[in-house]
C-alpha cells in the first residue's frame, strides 16, 4: 500500500488531514488554502487528497466543518459541564479565551478570520460560514435565556443583547491579542464579561470574583 493510501485511509486520518488544513487556513487564509499546500505540509501527493476533495471549494467547506467540530470539542462541550444558567454562559466565554490562549491555531480564530475574508463574497463558503455563525449566536442566546428563566439574571436582561456582548468581547480579544499582547488582552476579556455578568446577576457569589 502506498504512503498516500496509508495516510488517507479511514475517517480518523481524514480528520487529521483536515486538522492540518485548518491550521494552515488560519495562517494563509481560507482562500489561500489549496490541496497542493496541504499535501506539501503533510508530505504526500496532491492526488491522494484529490480522491477526498475534488475542488478547492470542497476542501474549504470541509475545513469549516472541521473547525466547528474542533470548537465544539474544545469550547462548547467542556463548558456544558458547568451548571445551567449564568455559570454556563460564563464557562463558554472562559473556555473560548482559554482556547485562544493555548494557541491551538497559530492564526488566532479560524471563524473570525474566515468571516472577515468571505463576508462580501457570496457563494457556498460564505453561506456555510453564515450558517455556523447563526447557530453560534442562537446557542449563546439560548444560554442567556436559560440564565434569565432560572432566575440567575435580572428579568430585564435581554438574552439577544447579552449574546451579542459576549461574542463582541470574544472577537475583540482574539483580534487584539497579537497587537496588544495576549496576557493583558485575555485578562481584560475575562474581566469585561465577568464584570458585566456580576452586575446583572441576582447572586454575584455564584460567579468568580474579578481579578
Amino acid at each position: 500500500m502506498t504512503r498516500d493510501g496509508r495516510l488517507l485511509r479511514g475517517e480518523r486520518t481524514r480528520s487529521a488531514v483536515l486538522e492540518q488544513a485548518l491550521v494552515l487556513a488560519t495562517v494563509s487564509g481560507l482562500d489561500g488554502l489549496s490541496l497542493s499546500q496541504v499535501a506539501d505540509a503533510l508530505g504526500v501527493s496532491k492526488s491522494g487528497l484529490f480522491a477526498h476533495w475534488r475542488s478547492k471549494e470542497a476542501l474549504q467547506l470541509a475545513v469549516i466543518d472541521q473547525a466547528r467540530v474542533q470548537w465544539t470539542d474544545r469550547v462548547i462541550r467542556p463548558a456544558l459541564t458547568a451548571p445551567a444558567g449564568v455559570r454556563r454562559l460564563w464557562a463558554v466565554h472562559d473556555r473560548r479565551i482559554a482556547f485562544y490562549e493555548a494557541r491551538v491555531l497559530p492564526g488566532g480564530c479560524f471563524f473570525a478570520n474566515a468571516h472577515f475574508e468571505f463576508n462580501a463574497r457570496p457563494g457556498p463558503v460564505r453561506d456555510r460560514l453564515a450558517a455556523q455563525q447563526t447557530d453560534w449566536m442562537t446557542f449563546l442566546t439560548g444560554l442567556a435565556s436559560d440564565a434569565v428563566a432560572l432566575g440567575d439574571l435580572r428579568p430585564d436582561a435581554d438574552p439577544a443583547t447579552l449574546a451579542y456582548q459576549t461574542e463582541a468581547v470574544g472577537i475583540c480579544a482574539v483580534m487584539q491579542a497579537s497587537v496588544l499582547g495576549p496576557e493583558t488582552t485575555y485578562r481584560q476579556a475575562r474581566r469585561a464579561l465577568l464584570g458585566h455578568l456580576r452586575a446583572i446577576t441576582t447572586d454575584p457569589t455564584i460567579l468568580p470574583e474579578l481579578s
